[in-house]
């Protein structure tokens, strides 16, 4: 029964990496293996990190980091979602653009916004004595899938569609960022 718990968790926590994979691949549809592994690699390792961290950190941090938890993610989503959304309006009037989710500091950025949830997920796993390697291994590899996964979507719609879904990956980041608020604080998650 664990193994299909530890498997909905990681499925759970990979969505938020898959559809910002998703905005990636459309803002960089030129995108090949070599350079989504690391990315993809970088959201895999925040995403099974962060159970570990919080596991390790215990329940009273994690209810302090719980308080400002969803303003953070918001507000590095919001950010790089408006980034990815101007950048696309400069690029349509012709101007040169230099952002890059595929570089390091953004990768580490939306891997940071998107597994902070992931460390409340780790205090948790603590409480009910889950084997916390075994849930990081699963957490992390899966977020690993679903990072090259929504690269690959991302990036094949971008040459179907053109590159004014652009502004739509933007707008994802910025509904992921807004659904993270809301849930915490409103819904209580």
């Amino acid at each position: 029964m664990e193994w299909i718990a530890l498997l909905f968790i990681a499925l759970g926590l990979s969505v938020d990496s898959f559809a910002v994979s998703v905005s990636c691949g459309l803002a960089r549809p030129s995108v090949c293996f070599r350079q989504a592994v690391p990315f993809a690699l970088v959201m895999a390792l925040f995403q099974g990190g962060m159970p570990v961290l919080g596991w390790l950190l215990g329940m009273e941090m994690g209810e302090k980091i719980g308080d400002f938890d969803h303003w953070l993610a918001f507000f590095l989503l919001l950010a790089v979602g408006i980034r990815m959304i101007t950048d696309s309006i400069r690029k349509k009037n012709g101007e040169k653009v230099q952002t890059n989710p595929l570089k390091w500091n953004m990768a580490l950025t939306l891997g940071l916004a998107t597994s902070i949830d992931a460390l409340v997920v780790g205090f948790s796993l603590g409480l009910i004595r889950i084997h916390i390697w075994k849930a990081a291994f699963l957490i992390g590899g899966g977020t690993f899938l679903a990072s090259m996964l929504g690269m690959l979507l991302g990036k094949k719609s971008v040459l179907r569609f053109g590159n004014r879904l652009e502004i739509v990956g933007g707008i994802i980041l910025i509904l992921i960022g807004f659904s993270i608020f809301i849930d915490h604080q409103f819904l209580g998650g």
